[in-house]
């Protein structure tokens, strides 16, 4: 968070997790440009922060965003609304800010709130905004996690300038503009209007296209803060590019870390009619469940990926598809090809080809089987 200049951030205990570990982190621009973008979930449940963040992003100015986890803050009424409203007043306070220029971001378990939970996250913005740093974002990252099981980072650094960002999640990986809580730092002289052009177009290339289980959020939201510290004002292609990169880096750490996973799958669809069909076809896939299923138990079962495709609008012909696992067709023109043996599914890695012969389109959707441990843990989420 803090490898961009112009930033500091911090996280800090306050006891949201049972476990004692780090649960709010807060970042802060110093400036001197404060711009910012952001995109939410498409989740017509929304929790409260996403519902205050989505008014205080209108202007383009983000002076600071406040993460909290141990607690989604969502379906708790209009005290959980009244909860985050305090958040963002609280530090404002404490740094000579305006209320309206504060993001509040929340992740944990949905419909848990009251008194002692606003009490702990206004405890964590002082000790947070007390212990800023600019080395503070290892710390910022650690606190956002829930059932995740390392902090996920990236860095792309170019010629005078760096964006940096953090993420969190591990579970519910399913897009809606954007996934899981993501916070995006930049040194680089970008208005907002630039940064929510780049945002939307590199979040449309890496998150939107990480569908682990199909599962998507009330809390979902990607920030990115522009300080204009470097003082240099790269061309929008470049920043976009660069953005996508830290974008599809840190997509691919949640894809890692998805809950009970044991193989990462890549979906890739060529020659699609569009952009668009490629992505609905891949998307259909990494939604199958038995498809999911027969991956964990090392079946390359090229019937499911057929089946799936079949129930998409997607212009082809499912008896002129060809399907190939690591490298392995098994299926040409919709019909058998080399044995099922010769497929090895033992690496994590796993990856699906599927060719539609009916345009120059492609798209890859990142996902991961479905296994006995994803259920175990989604079963016990809340005790």
């Amino acid at each position: 968070m803090t490898a961009a200049a112009g930033f500091e951030a911090a996280g800090v205990a306050v006891g949201l997790k049972s476990s004692g570990n780090r649960d709010v982190a807060v970042v802060v621009n110093r400036g001197p440009l404060k711009a910012g973008a952001a995109v939410f979930t498409s989740n017509r449940a929304k929790a409260n922060p996403i519902l205050w963040s989505q008014q205080a992003i209108g202007d383009g100015v983000v002076e600071a965003v406040v993460l909290n986890s141990g607690g989604a803050n969502c379906f708790t009424g209009g005290f959980g609304f009244q909860t985050t409203h305090q958040t963002a007043e609280k530090a404002a306070e404490l740094l000579g800010v305006s209320a309206g220029d504060v993001i509040v971001c929340s992740t944990g378990l949905i419909g848990e709130g009251g008194e002692e939970f606003r009490a702990k996250v206004l405890d964590g913005v002082v000790q947070g905004v007390a212990a800023l740093s600019a080395d503070g974002g290892v710390a910022a990252s650690e606190a956002i996690m829930t059932t995740d099981s390392k902090a996920k980072r990236a860095v792309a650094a170019r010629d005078g300038w760096t964006i940096g960002g953090m993420a969190k999640g591990a579970g519910m990986l399913a897009p809606g503009l954007a996934t899981m809580l993501v916070v995006i730092t930049t040194d680089a002289v970008v208005d907002a209007a630039g940064l929510d052009t780049a945002l939307r177009r590199a979040t449309r290339l890496s998150f939107d296209r990480l569908d682990s289980d199909g599962c998507m959020s009330t809390n979902d939201q990607v920030t990115l803060l522009a300080s204009g510290a470097s003082g240099i004002a790269p061309d929008l292609d470049e920043f976009a590019m660069a953005l996508t990169e830290v974008c599809g880096d840190l997509a691919q750490q949640l894809q890692a870390d998805a809950e009970g996973a044991s193989h990462d799958i890549a979906i890739q669809v060529v020659h699609a009619a569009s952009d668009d069909e490629a992505v609905e076809v891949g998307r259909s896939v990494a939604r199958n469940n038995l498809f999911k299923a027969a991956i964990f138990g090392g079946d390359p079962n090229w019937g499911r990926v057929l089946a799936a495709i079949g129930t998409t609008g997607a212009s082809f012909d499912p008896y002129d598809v060809d399907v190939s696992f690591n490298g392995v067709r098994v299926c040409t023109a919709g019909g058998p090809d080399r044995p099922r043996d010769e497929v090895d599914l033992t690496p994590r890695a796993t990856h699906i080809l599927i060719d539609l012969k009916t345009g120059d389109a492609e798209a890859t959707i990142l996902t991961n089987d479905l296994t006995h441990d994803y259920v175990h843990e989604n079963s016990a989420y809340s005790s």
